[in-house]
């Protein structure tokens, strides 16, 4: 009996040391896309889900992995801060600055971000004052709009409202839904669409986007091979869709693990993630 409790204290342990280390390093994810739309290879940085968490004094180890990746831009998915009975919004505009003046900086919203705009009573003029820095930096917000990149690929920002993040939520989304925020796709361009939340990813794919950047479930907190993530924020069990690559009838749906956590601070086999994403022509050479 003695060592029955040994054995699982030991196992909590290494558990608890196991999340805090998981939480505290990120891996570098490449992935490589082809699309007959693009007639050269571009190299995008997406980040998503940071809540504050910190890579070293001023995210030092953070910026440094992605002047290693020298993208052509930066795209960020939302929930660079934590937004609940309080908000902080001093560090992510540090972070996101630097970048910046570094790199294009396209920013979507995540559900942190919508919930400083539209609980004003709580947060007064928070969010004006998070995106009006971002932009006077350099950077282009994408709340409910686009912007062309390059001449041949255009970014859109979906901005979800509340009850789509509600727990257990069952509501169903539309690509009409889409539509009346952002407009219809661009068919032209490759059309990379910036929603927050994968759970939606059929009607993503019906609205036209080439490609889907999402986050939000946090990689499933504990990853289980063959099984999925353990739980996502809005308290849904054993998805398969919290990470990694997803294709519906041609269209991909990449859905990162993010760089932070809250509430449940917990990571298992879920390691934080820095996501850089490749796209080029169909035929061509190999990608750098």
């Amino acid at each position: 009996m003695v060592w029955m409790v040994i054995t699982a204290a030991a196992a909590a342990v290494w558990l608890c040391l196991r999340s805090l280390y998981e939480r505290s390093v990120f891996s570098t994810d490449v992935y490589e896309l082809r699309s007959d739309k693009v007639t050269k290879e571009r190299t995008f940085v997406f980040l998503t889900d940071l809540h504050d968490n910190c890579f070293g004094p001023g995210q030092r180890r953070l910026l440094a992995a992605i002047d290693r990746v020298k993208p052509d831009a930066v795209l960020v998915g939302g929930d660079m801060m934590i937004v609940k009975k309080r908000a902080e919004i001093g560090d992510a505009l540090f972070f996101m600055k630097k970048l910046a003046g570094r790199y294009p900086l396209y920013c979507g919203n995540g559900n942190h971000e919508n919930r400083m705009d539209r609980d004003r009573g709580r947060y007064g003029d928070l969010y004006d004052r998070y995106v009006g820095e971002l932009e006077a930096a350099g950077a282009v917000c994408l709340a409910d709009e686009s912007a062309v990149f390059d001449g041949e690929i255009r970014i859109s920002g979906l901005d979800l409202d509340r009850k789509y993040y509600g727990r257990r939520c069952r509501e169903e989304l539309k690509a009409g839904y889409i539509v009346g925020r952002l407009g219809r796709a661009d068919r032209s361009r490759y059309q990379i669409l910036l929603a927050h939340s994968p759970k939606y990813a059929d009607a993503y794919a019906a609205w036209g986007a080439d490609l889907t950047l999402a986050g939000h479930y946090h990689g499933g907190t504990i990853w289980l091979p063959l099984v999925g993530g353990v739980m996502t924020p809005q308290y849904e069990f054993f998805r398969r869709d919290c990470q990694g690559v997803h294709v519906r009838g041609g269209h991909t749906m990449i859905v990162g693990r993010g760089l932070g956590t809250h509430s449940i601070n917990v990571r298992l086999n879920d390691k934080s993630q820095l996501m850089v994403v490749k796209i080029a022509p169909k035929t061509g050479r190999p990608f750098r």
